[in-house]
């Protein structure tokens, strides 16, 4: 009497598909058929504990295929799974001048996590940036505080980027971004913004322009209300005149943006400037 196939489909069908053990006869330490039966967060924690990261976008069968590999190179030769390649994402830091900040360590941590840290240095506005927009902000951020500057130790601890927060006002949102002195207005009586040093002091200093604090609003040694002053319209008595690194010092502890026009709607040159913050609802 003829037997019945035990797979329920008649003879033949799931034994051959899916045969026990290993199929590749030349790696008989690695079973694919038990890897192939793992859940999705059991081949996650394995690839993990072999160096291996960046698995969160991956579907099941890529997440079996990269440990069946990570398995047959040997763990040291794979670190990164998305590109099955360990120099796409290699550990540790890659921005020599940077050596404080580990990239492949935040590109390691989750969605929420970046919006986390992101949130707690000021930097707001990451709902929709996905996990790529939001390492290189936070990298971008964490540069800053280092003094490099997303252009390599220019003038701006923000490369020039905008500064937002909890109370960034719709002149910000409406203003044309500067980030560099190679920039130039869209038309005549834009509305600008920038953090960059080098904008700023061009701008200022093309007016005949001093950077001073409003005098008796200093505390604990420190720059009071940043302003300019143009002698040539005629000195204010209220303001007191400091040097450029104070003037700085102070504009980026306070996280201060610097809208501006260069032109008024007539073409004539403006003077026209106003500090910012994006922390404080009165700027």
């Amino acid at each position: 009497m003829p037997t019945k196939s035990s797979s329920g489909r008649g003879s033949g069908s799931t034994a051959t598909k899916n045969p026990p053990g290993n199929q590749t006869p030349n790696t008989p330490d690695i079973s694919e058929s038990e890897i192939a039966r793992l859940k999705v967060d059991e081949l996650r924690s394995r690839l993990r504990s072999h160096g291996v990261t960046d698995t969160a976008d991956m579907h099941k069968d890529d997440l079996v295929k990269a440990l069946l590999k990570n398995m047959k190179d040997g763990p040291k030769k794979s670190t990164s799974a998305s590109r099955g390649c360990s120099s796409a994402n290699p550990p540790g830091n890659q921005t020599p001048n940077t050596p404080e900040i580990n990239e492949s360590e935040l590109a390691r941590l989750k969605v929420d996590e970046l919006r986390g840290r992101l949130r707690s240095r000021g930097v707001t506005d990451t709902a929709d940036m996905h996990k790529d927009d939001l390492v290189k902000a936070l990298v971008k951020s964490l540069r800053a505080d280092s003094g490099t500057g997303s252009r390599g130790g220019s003038g701006s601890s923000d490369g020039g980027g905008v500064r937002t927060g909890q109370h960034t006002s719709k002149s910000i949102r409406y203003s044309q971004e500067v980030t560099s002195v190679d920039d130039e207005p869209e038309r005549p009586g834009r509305s600008l913004v920038t953090t960059d040093h080098d904008v700023i002091r061009r701008w200022a200093e093309a007016r005949g322009g001093v950077p001073t604090t409003v005098d008796g609003s200093e505390h604990d040694g420190h720059a009071g209300v940043l302003r300019f002053d143009f002698p040539a319209n005629g000195r204010e008595a209220r303001l007191r005149e400091i040097s450029w690194e104070e003037w700085f010092r102070a504009f980026d502890e306070r996280r201060l943006n610097f809208i501006y026009q260069e032109e008024r709607s007539d073409g004539k040159q403006s003077n026209f400037f106003r500090l910012e913050s994006p922390d404080r609802e009165d700027g």
